[in-house]
């Protein structure tokens, strides 16, 4: 078998890449609170190229999470992360800790599903 090389893409290893998910309470679940939560997850994809979604809790509305799916620079994301929420004073509006969970991303899981007539 021949090595790995940039000739042949597909036998080089894809970089680790991690999906993180970010939750709190927010103290206010008004637009104050949205408005500041949207605007640092913009900046961050600006800086980080990483879009996050943004949800709430179905049945607990002041529950929000903050999902980044994809991420391949950890370190860099994770000092990115900090800095914008610290620039959008985003602790300001909640009730305890952000918590942040990360996992390790697999490959999607395919199916070939059979279509009803």
């Amino acid at each position: 078998m021949a090595p790995a090389s940039a000739s042949h893409p597909c036998l080089i290893p894809l970089p680790e890449r991690r999906d993180y998910y970010v939750w709190y309470r927010v103290a206010s679940a008004d637009r104050d609170t949205e408005a500041a939560v949207r605007g640092m997850m913009a900046r961050l994809a600006c800086r980080s190229g990483v879009v996050g979604v943004l949800g709430r809790k179905a049945d607990e509305p002041r529950l929000w999470m903050e999902v980044y799916a994809g991420v391949t620079d950890a370190a860099a994301f994770e000092r990115r992360l900090a800095q914008v929420v610290d620039e959008f004073d985003v602790e300001m509006f909640l009730d305890g800790p952000r918590r942040t969970e990360c996992f390790l991303a697999d490959a999607p899981v395919l199916a070939a599903c059979a279509v009803e007539s």
